[in-house]
């Protein structure tokens, strides 16, 4: 599918990946993006990048309302980014059930939710949809097993949506990124990659038609370890 001259929604807009897919998608020749953020604060950021094809959007994909109406104010959209998400630090055993209902309901029904209401307009345009997942979905780290738990429910979700929108025309992508440099990771020392670096990645992997996208060196390489061997990789990383 190619980028330039689609209109595209960027849920989580306002940093991070998100932001840096707003800017590759505008690089690439996009005509529009609409640039979604959930504190309307963050709106601010978002159109203050000066570029007229950006069009902030308030969307808090938890809130039933808001994706209803993100749906219905942009029903131009042919490609749907699904980047918004959180993480929480801790054991299944241990972590609070408010933990689970928090990366639930944003990282797998935000996801469901909002590709539901743009469904009319992604077959309509016969679009595509990318699920920003993570590395992680692939095998667990016990130490952000609530997050893994809610991305690995996703990944399920994204194969599924690949099945039901194919009918439709609509194409849909997974992306599985390593450690990125972001809010998420702050303080964590580790190598991670650029996030500008990781939306041409995923861009470039999208009008390439690649359906799982591996958009930086540490996912790249642990996916080809975790295809020929997936279950040593679970042992790794059991011991992270």
């Amino acid at each position: 599918m190619k980028i330039e001259n689609t209109v595209a929604l960027v849920t989580g807009a306002n940093r991070g990946i998100g932001a840096a897919l707003v800017h590759a998608l505008l690089e690439r020749g996009a005509s529009k993006v609409y640039a979604a953020a959930r504190q309307e604060a963050d709106l601010t950021t978002v159109g203050a990048k000066g570029d007229r094809r950006i069009v902030p959007v308030h969307l808090d994909v938890t809130n039933a309302a808001h994706v209803a109406r993100a749906a219905s104010q942009a029903s131009d959209v042919s490609i749907l980014f699904n980047n918004a998400g959180v993480l929480n630090v801790g054991s299944v055993l241990d972590a609070p059930s408010t933990a689970f209902n928090q990366n639930f309901d944003v990282n797998f029904y935000g996801v469901l939710n909002t590709t539901r209401a743009f469904a009319p307009a992604l077959t309509k345009h016969h679009g595509a949809v990318v699920n920003i997942l993570t590395l992680v979905a692939l095998a667990s780290m016990p130490g952000l097993g609530v997050y893994n738990a809610s991305k690995a429910a996703a990944w399920s979700l994204t194969q599924s949506f690949r099945a039901d929108f194919a009918k439709r025309h609509v194409k849909v992508f997974g992306v599985f990124p390593g450690a990125v440099d972001t809010d998420m990771l702050k303080g964590v020392e580790m190598p991670k990659a650029a996030p500008a670096d990781v939306a041409a990645a995923v861009l470039k992997g999208v009008e390439a038609d690649e359906e799982d996208i591996f958009p930086d060196p540490m996912s790249q390489q642990l996916y080809a370890h975790w295809a020929s061997d997936h279950k040593a990789i679970e042992r790794q990383f059991a011991t992270m």
